[in-house]
């Protein structure tokens, strides 16, 4: 598992990036970043929904209601023309980040492997 303060840090641009693939809707979130992670990052319904609802207030997310068959309706959710720009930024932001990391420390030896808490 990853530690809170890597979470924290992380989960803007992680939002951002998952609506740049297009409409989701909050399960689809949480499914998709446990895969991405491989189980190390696991969102719960009560740290996802602060996050879309304070992008939302800060224009870079829109919601929308939408009929799905054979289920209830769900609200889904997309980045605004602002939230693609934020989301370039954060990203060449994340890029220069791990740039110098890969400078002080090298590349990752193949039998490395991720140890979670």
């Amino acid at each position: 598992m990853l530690s809170r303060k890597l979470v924290a840090a992380t989960m803007e641009p992680m939002m951002l990036s998952i609506l740049s693939d297009g409409d989701v809707y909050g399960y689809q979130i949480i499914r998709r970043i446990k895969g991405l992670s491989d189980g190390k990052v696991r969102w719960t319904t009560g740290t996802l929904y602060p996050l879309l609802h304070r992008l939302e207030a800060n224009h870079l997310v829109e919601s929308f209601w939408k009929e799905v068959d054979d289920a209830p309706r769900r609200k889904y959710y997309r980045l605004t023309e602002k939230g693609e720009r934020a989301l370039e930024r954060e990203k060449l932001q994340w890029m220069d980040a791990n740039a110098i990391f890969s400078k002080l420390w090298g590349p990752l030896p193949d039998s490395l492997t991720l140890q979670t808490d």
